[in-house]
């Protein structure tokens, strides 16, 4: 039990003096890790290490994820002795007996990952890398189900210092002066909405910390919980302490059961040790923490419809005001911050806003996490200071556009946000630039397109999804997301007219202006982005009809030319049997039977037919 916070100190400062083995093993166990084949190369591991009798000399540890999802499974083999490390990627079982006898040099046959990223809170230098982990410092490098490995690395000495040295307005003060804005989407500063809660007078307030992530292509959230879950808990108290709340709630989907089984574990194991609970480190601070499981809705990721569903009614956002800081909750003051906000949070008071306020760009501090996802070659999960370029999340973090195509657009904010175009590439990541740009940066889901993709059909797919998931209580979102959908339909099957486009756009903007929550108010946009950056596509679909990617169905089809062999690959491949001819003779397509699959186009060797 650590009743004082000096405990605590002598607990992190003992962990730290313990020998360690001279190998350590980090294998990456969260959801990508396992679903790749994580759990045999763990057991391979442990089977190696125990024939060898290496117990003493090999620590083998399961972190959550390390961010370079292309390459899962995924380990990283450190020399204690000297600190020097290797990342290797793809493992197999069978590699694990070369491995252990490299010891600190390189497994032949086995693939070296090149680190990307630096710690600054560990004050590293960066050495060149793009990456900057502050969020992500614990993924990968501890096991995330056992409270010593936080603890050994500063855990809870935040919430210990605040406790004992900080009176709730000068924590909220530190928040605002180190300019953490909400990293759910809206950016809106941390500590000002901390203020508005703390100065409602009422003895029952609420914390929400809001993992309801539903963006496609989004899985930030996900590998915070899997792979740190004390760094939320623990910021989830130090706001509770701020605002003077007493419970905290984490609203989390139910389809992520293994983030859920690390917070079960997280949570008892901080109660377990008073560092949850009543009197924390006998600083006479309660707080409690419960988990509430969402369904899935994406409406639900707007607080208002999150707390109606915490409530037991259905998610469905209200109109504002009230805001939640001030009647939320069953009508109490609340808060409501997503997973990556709070993840800051620890590192600001270990280490001061001062510290924090000089990583990243004037109006934006700190770092930002995305989910790297799409057409890119390295897709996976990536941590940068406010103000990288894109170019250099896109082309130097992921390796550029898979197979060599041409890199089109990159997709951020999801479906509340817009799709940016290649020449905008150099543009800084922060909230002024992308919201310039007609995009925004959301949670962090950012998802790259290239030349086979359609910025129509793009638009179309996003807006399904806002169809889809809206909860429909107001009429704009209801009914004018319907109609949108209906006029991109129509452009993408080759029956829009100049008059569809005027339509598209002066219903985008009413919907904006009239429709209930975010969701609704933000689902035209890459209806409008895409129509701002890629107008020569949706003329190309109604003055043509034609779709320059070759996307859309309705609006291409396959010619056989006169570089056909007659070799009859095409028509032994073809699905629908739509192509006829005789051996060493040029083959003809039935148009009135073809489904446009281009499993033709893909199979012939001799460039023999033509995408129209």
């Amino acid at each position: 039990m650590i009743d004082t916070p000096d405990k605590l100190y002598q607990l992190a400062e003992k962990l730290n003096k313990e020998k360690k083995a001279s190998t350590r093993i980090l294998i990456s166990m969260g959801t990508c890790g396992i679903a790749a084949g994580g759990t045999p190369v763990v057991e391979a591991f442990r089977n190696e290490v125990a024939a060898r009798k290496l117990e003493s000399a090999v620590e083998l540890v399961e972190t959550g994820c390390m961010g370079i999802c292309h390459c899962e499974p995924s380990i990283e083999v450190i020399n204690t002795v000297d600190g020097t490390s290797i990342i290797y990627g793809d493992v197999k079982p069978d590699q694990a007996g070369a491995i252990l006898d490299s010891a600190s040099g390189t497994a032949a046959g086995s693939r070296v990952i090149n680190r990307t990223w630096y710690y600054p809170e560990d004050e590293e230098n960066k050495d060149g890398a793009i990456q900057a982990r502050i969020v992500l410092r614990n993924c990968g490098r501890i096991n995330p189900e056992k409270l010593n490995d936080y603890i050994a690395r500063s855990g809870y000495q935040a919430l210990a210092k605040v406790l004992t040295g900080m009176k709730p307005h000068e924590v909220i003060l530190e928040v605002i002066e180190s300019g953490l804005r909400g990293r759910g989407g809206g950016g809106f500063p941390t500590g000002k909405k901390w203020s508005f809660a703390a100065a409602q007078e009422t003895s029952v307030k609420y914390l929400i910390c809001n993992a309801d992530e539903g963006d496609p292509g989004a899985f930030m959230d996900r590998a915070v919980l899997e792979g740190d879950p004390h760094s939320v808990l623990e910021a989830m108290a130090i706001g509770g302490y701020a605002i003077g709340a007493h419970t905290g709630y984490v609203y989390i989907r139910a389809e992520y059961p293994l983030a859920i089984q690390r917070l079960h574990i997280a949570i008892k194991q901080a109660e377990d040790a008073g560092l949850l609970g009543k009197n924390i480190m006998g600083t006479g601070f309660d707080f409690t923490i419960e988990l509430k499981y969402g369904a899935g809705a994406f409406v639900c990721g707007e607080e208002t419809a999150l707390i109606h569903s915490i409530e037991g009614m259905r998610g469905e956002p209200t109109f504002k005001p009230p805001f939640p800081a001030v009647s939320g909750l069953w009508k109490a003051p609340t808060v409501v911050n997503n997973v990556e906000t709070f993840a800051n949070l620890a590192a600001i008071f270990r280490k001061g806003s001062a510290w924090f306020k000089k990583i990243g760009s004037a109006n934006s501090s700190g770092t930002k996490v995305f989910a790297l996802a799409g057409k890119v070659d390295k897709v996976g999960l990536v941590e940068v200071p406010m103000g990288t370029p894109l170019k250099d999340i896109i082309f130097g973090l992921g390796n550029g556009i898979k197979y060599g195509k041409q890199f089109k657009a990159v997709q951020t904010g999801g479906p509340s946000g817009g799709c940016i175009r290649a020449d905008k590439i150099d543009t800084p990541i922060d909230y002024e630039a992308l919201i310039g740009l007609g995009s925004m940066m959301g949670s962090g889901g950012m998802i790259v397109m290239d030349e086979d993709d359609c910025m129509v059909n793009i638009a179309k797919f996003f807006l399904q999804f806002t169809l889809d998931e809206s909860c429909g209580k107001c009429t704009p979102c209801r009914i004018g997301n319907t109609r949108l959908h209906e006029m991109l339909e129509s452009i993408c099957n080759g029956n829009g007219t100049q008059d569809t486009l005027v339509k598209l756009k002066t219903l985008s903007n009413i919907i904006k202006d009239t429709a209930l929550c975010g969701l609704g108010q933000t689902s035209p946009n890459p209806v409008l982005s895409t129509m701002a950056n890629f107008p020569e596509e949706y003329q190309a679909h109604i003055k043509d009809h034609k779709c320059p990617a070759g996307a859309c169905k309705n609006l291409i089809s396959f010619v056989i030319n006169d570089n056909c062999v007659g070799c009859t690959l095409c028509a032994r491949n073809c699905p629908v049997a739509c192509i006829a001819g005789e051996r060493k003779s040029k083959h003809f397509i039935d148009q009135s039977k073809c489904i446009k699959c281009g499993v033709c186009y893909q199979t012939c060797k001799f460039h023999a037919i033509d995408r129209n």
